[in-house]
This record gives structure tokens, sequence and C-alpha cells, in this order.
């Protein structure tokens, strides 16, 4: 089986190439590196523009036999900046005791790294596998997974399952992964009045009482109690700005922004257009920007394939989850059935973010089983 050293000297190498989000570069040079020994043919290219560019891609596939299964790895070696007051320099990766720190040591180049640990233990004869790999999952998102998609539906090699490693579980390894996630959308609010001296009311028109009730109408929305597998959609007030310095001036507008979770009773374009109703009623604007729609993946043979694996490494079964924010896998479940599945998530993001590196090796095991599971391989 997986070389239990494999996936946390891997990680080590990811980690230490700066990639702070966009990511191109030295990272996917160390990527591509990895991967070519082990029989990938690898795809890289740059798409976009500043602001939310350039963005660097990977594509990588080691094919199978002619009509056998094909499994895609996901995830992105882009990280957020690290911010101050590291123990150790974020981009020099240190074991310390039991735990390996660095900046996208969990979120999620430990996985990646496991990842690769974990397609080295199986044969390139056994069927297809490929990597998903992005540069721009923490930024904006717009050059990344989605340009992925597109290169793949043009060549052909639609995966018939996807798993990305992101950091699903909670409170040790394996005890949950993500079967599905919930939709987003923000939403700008906009009231335009009429400037004036307070002195003069009936000379001005403000936009602050007409804001204060509309925001109120939709604080006080239940938009759902929730489904079997999905939590109740939550709309949350997340900015609002008048802009006015000057005490003795009604302000000519007045501006805000709400943020809706949402399940999958609902679509991005249907709470777009409540929200819209209820701005023009008040005299206002909505400009909605949906971030990804819901989705699920019911449990069935590829979440059981996770959960054997899972229970064979670990001694438990991950529950079956759709909470949490929002991920790649809401552009990638257009491809194909994907589930996430990772290493713990209590450090992501935060100063001096480490990972167990006895979960690096089980990861690598638990990877490999379910390649094995996916491509229909039997035996150790």
């Amino acid at each position: 089986m997986t070389d239990n050293s494999l996936a946390v000297s891997l990680a080590e190498k990811l980690i230490a190439a700066e990639s702070v989000t966009p990511a191109t570069g030295e990272v996917f040079a160390v990527m591509e590196a990895m991967l070519e020994p082990l029989g990938f043919e690898v795809h890289r290219f740059i798409k976009g523009e500043a602001p939310d560019g350039p963005v660097e891609n990977l594509f990588a596939i080691r094919r199978g036999p002619h009509g056998s299964r094909h499994l895609a790895f996901a995830g992105h070696l882009d990280v957020v900046p690290p911010g101050q007051g590291w123990a150790s320099a974020p981009f020099e990766p240190e074991r310390r005791g039991d735990l390996l720190y660095g900046r996208g040591a969990v979120d999620m180049k430990g996985a990646i790294a496991a990842m690769v640990a974990g397609v080295a233990d199986v044969p390139a004869d056994a069927g297809t596998i490929s990597f998903i790999i992005t540069g721009d999952e923490e930024g904006p998102a717009i050059y990344g997974t989605r340009a992925l998609i597109d290169l793949i539906r043009e060549r052909g090699d639609v995966p018939d399952l996807c798993l990305v490693g992101e950091p699903t579980s909670v409170n040790r390894l394996g005890d949950m992964m993500k079967i599905g996630r919930r939709g987003s959308v923000n939403i700008w609010l906009e009231v335009e009045g009429v400037q004036g001296h307070v002195a003069y009311p009936h000379l001005a028109d403000n936009p602050i009482p007409k804001m204060v009730a509309m925001l109120a109408q939709l604080d006080a929305l239940v938009l759902d109690e929730g489904t079997d597998w999905f939590q109740p959609s939550n709309l949350e007030i997340t900015e609002m700005e008048v802009g006015n310095h000057a005490h003795n001036v009604i302000p000519a507008k007045a501006t805000a922004r709400i943020s809706i979770r949402f399940n999958d009773r609902h679509s991005g374009a249907s709470l777009s257009e409540m929200v819209a109703q209820i701005a023009q009623q008040h005299g206002g604007t909505a400009l909605p920007i949906v971030s990804g729609e819901p989705f699920l993946t019911p449990p069935g043979a590829f979440s059981q394939m996770i959960c054997d694996a899972v229970e064979a490494e670990t001694g438990i079964a991950p529950e079956a989850s759709t909470t949490g924010g929002t991920s790649d896998a809401r552009f990638l479940r257009d491809l194909c059935p994907v589930i996430e599945f990772g290493l713990v998530n209590a450090t992501m993001h935060k100063r001096d973010e480490a990972v167990a590196m006895a979960d690096l090796a089980a990861l690598s095991r638990i990877y490999a089983r379910i390649a094995r599971a996916a491509l229909e391989i039997t035996g150790e």
C-alpha cells in the first residue's frame, strides 16, 4: 500500500511553493513534476487578466484501457494570504512534533499531496485517473475550475466520478464528507433619495427609512424549513452604507448588501426575483450575483465507496453532510457526481495552519482505496 512518508514529503514541496490566490508558476511546476513520473499527461494553461487573473490551471490524465472507468481528483493550489504572527514562516514547511505547519497544509495542498501519493499505489492499467487543479478557488473563481471544465469537455475527458479534497472532517479525520452544498447569492440593494438640509425635510427625500423598511421585510422572511439533506436557507444582511459624514444633511442614497445561502427548494434566479420585487415595493433596486446553485449527490454507490474506504482506515463512518460554505464542487457537479472528502478543517485559513502527519498518510491510503473501488479494482 501507499508509502506513509510520501504524502508528507509531497505536501512539504507544495507548501514551499508560495501560491497566494490567484496562483501561477512554481507551485504548478512542482505539481507537474509529481505527476509526470506516474505516467500522467499534464496540461497547464493561464487564463484571465487583472484584477481577477491571471490564473493558472492544470489538467492531468493517466488513461486506462479503452472503455475503463474514469475517476477525477479535484482541488486547488492557491491559498489565502497568511497574515502576520506565525510561529514559523508560512511558506517554509516545518515539522514540529506530530504536525506539519505551513499555509495550505489543510486547505488544500495536504489533500492534493495525499491524492498524488494515493494514486501512486493504483496500477496505471486499472482505469483512467485525472487531476482537475486550479489556482483560483480562494478568490473570485472566475478563471479557474470553470475554465478547466470547458477544457475537459472540449477534450472529451469527462469523468464518471469526481472527488474534491476540501477539508471536510471536523473533529477527526473521516468524520464527515460533503454530498452537496447550498447555493449562494449576494444582492446589492440601492434606494435613491434627494439630498437636502435636515431643517428642510420637505425639500428632500430621505432614502434611509425606505432602506430600513426594506431590510426589515427581508430579514423577517422565512425562506423554508430545510429538507431531508439541507438545513434551512438563510438570508443575512451583510452591509449597509450611506456615506454621509455631515450631521445636518439628508443623504441622497442608501445602499446595502444581503447574502443568501439556499437549499434546493430555491434557485439563484427565483430568490433574485423575490428580492427585486421587495426592493421595488420600497422604491429601491436590486443587483444579484449568483455564486453557485445548490447541488446534491444522493447517497448511493459513490458515497458508499468513500464510507468503506474511511472505515477501513479509521474505524469510523463519515457523516454525509451538506453544511458549510461553497466550493468548486458547485461547478464540477455539472460534469458528473461529485463528493468532497478531506482533512480536518480546524486550522484552515488560520495563523499556524497545520496538519497531523499521520492524517496525511491515512488520507493517502483512503484515496487509494476510493480510486480502486471507483475503478473496480479488487485486492490490495
